[in-house]
């Protein structure tokens, strides 16, 4: 993986045993993990983790969020919501790697039930190893940031 990294993780109940699992690889590579639950399997909701993981993004406290749900979609569509937050729901490492160099994505969403523990793993390690290419994509960042702008 790459240079040493904060990360903010997060997940609901169907989420929480990858979470788990992704989390003790981040340790094992040399990142440092800010964990903002769940912790068990009982039912909670997916929005609550997703605001902990993107406010600690969106207030620098972590330098990218991974977020997991049972599909990635709800998470997906949560964190979306946040100003300056760009998540990208991945399923295989094309896609990991190209919401990092075409989108900058600064949040990445797993579906714990649609990718398995390997899978996920190496969905991580592209997204983390994934620089923004910049270039024609500014241009394409900069009209996403306006339609926050005027959002009321």
């Amino acid at each position: 993986m790459t240079r040493s990294l904060i990360l903010a993780l997060g997940a609901d109940h169907g989420g929480v045993a990858l979470k788990s699992r992704l989390a003790a690889a981040l340790v094992e590579a040399g990142h440092e993990v800010q964990d903002y639950g769940t912790d068990g399997t009982a039912s909670v909701d997916y929005p609550d983790f997703a605001h902990a993981v993107c406010s600690a993004v969106e207030k620098g406290k972590a330098d990218l969020g991974v977020l997991i749900c049972g599909t990635g979609i709800g998470m997906s569509i949560a964190a979306n919501r946040y100003q300056g937050i760009r998540c990208g729901l991945a399923h295989d490492v094309t896609t990991a790697r190209l919401t990092r160099a075409h989108n900058d994505a600064n949040v990445l969403a797993l579906g714990a039930r649609i990718v398995g523990d390997e899978v996920a793993l190496d969905i991580l390690r592209a997204f983390l190893d994934t620089t923004f290419e910049g270039g024609r994509h500014e241009r394409r960042l900069a009209k996403l940031n306006q339609i926050t702008e005027h959002t009321p």
